[in-house]
């Protein structure tokens, strides 16, 4: 069965934005669908996230596929990462991700986003473990640059969507639904 993993944004939770809606989409055509709560989202780092998302997958394989959310992209490559050589996943969808992230306010914001950010990551290998992926961005989006658009083409191999008018694809942007995540999910062999 194929197993599909929505990792939630920074400050966000299983029931907000278009994650449910995606979900029930996913479980009607027989996936098997986790959309976990991660730990301490109001305040995320990698070292508890990625053991998290590490312990609740298991052994991934080609009938795993991931889709994250901002800071949820992260913590997929991260994880990624770490994986042992020559495992492979059947794909991932980055919805609204960042390698940099602009407009955080307060020190707190930037001091969260920093590791994140800055920690030095294996672009091959994380390149190498991923069949296929997909990067959805918006045009309009207050905290990821357009040159983000690059830097998922390159460093992952991701094929790039921009969506019009999505912000940072939350409900407050009035997303709840999003069917180019779950396009690209299906359109994964």
């Amino acid at each position: 069965m194929k197993r599909v993993f929505i990792i939630h944004r920074w400050d966000g939770n299983p029931t907000e934005d278009w994650y449910q809606w995606l979900k029930k989409e996913l479980e009607g055509i027989g996936f098997e669908v986790f959309v976990p709560a991660m730990p301490d989202s109001d305040e995320p780092k990698m070292e508890t996230w990625i053991p998290f998302l590490s312990q609740l997958v298991g052994t991934p394989d080609a009938n795993t596929f991931f889709i994250g959310h901002s800071i949820g992209c992260q913590a997929i490559i991260r994880y990624l990462e770490t994986l042992p050589e020559g495992v492979k996943i059947g794909g991932a969808v980055f919805v609204a991700g960042w390698y940099n992230v602009r407009n955080l306010e307060t020190e707190k914001e930037k001091r969260i986003a920093g590791p994140w950010v800055n920690t030095p990551r294996n672009d091959e290998k994380i390149k190498r473990t991923v069949n296929q992926a997909v990067a959805i961005f918006s045009d309009n989006d207050p905290f990821v640059q357009p040159e983000n658009q690059e830097s998922w083409k390159e460093k992952v191999g991701a094929k790039i969507i921009v969506e019009h008018n999505k912000g940072h694809f939350t409900e407050n942007d009035g997303v709840n639904t999003l069917s180019s995540a779950l396009e690209a999910v299906l359109g994964m062999k």
